[in-house]
């Protein structure tokens, strides 16, 4: 497998770990709303923030799992086509021998 695609695996799991990070602060956000410790409008705002993160955080991860397909299908045909161009330099030479 090629670098690029090792990078964009790992920058997904990056954003896997961020994202996990947001829910957690939205489960402790839930937890102080319920002990009184913040109101439910501090809540609700903290919370419509996190989401947003988490939002932009997983559309980007579409984007970077996007270009992953797209990068094996390139050396997919990149292979195709060094094996076509065995096969035809094989024909050569099995046409030369006779």
């Amino acid at each position: 497998m090629s670098r690029f695609i090792q990078r964009l695996e790992k920058n997904i799991e990056k954003l896997e770990k961020r994202m996990e990070k947001e829910q957690q602060k939205i489960d402790s956000l839930r937890e102080k709303c319920e002990c009184k410790k913040i109101t439910k409008a501090q809540f609700n705002i903290k919370k419509r923030h996190c989401e947003e993160n988490i939002k932009t955080m997983s559309s980007r991860m579409r984007v970077l799992q996007g270009g992953i397909t797209r990068e094996k299908r390139h050396l997919e045909e990149k292979a195709e086509e060094k094996q076509k161009k065995k096969e035809k330099k094989e024909k050569k030479k099995k046409k030369k021998e006779e």
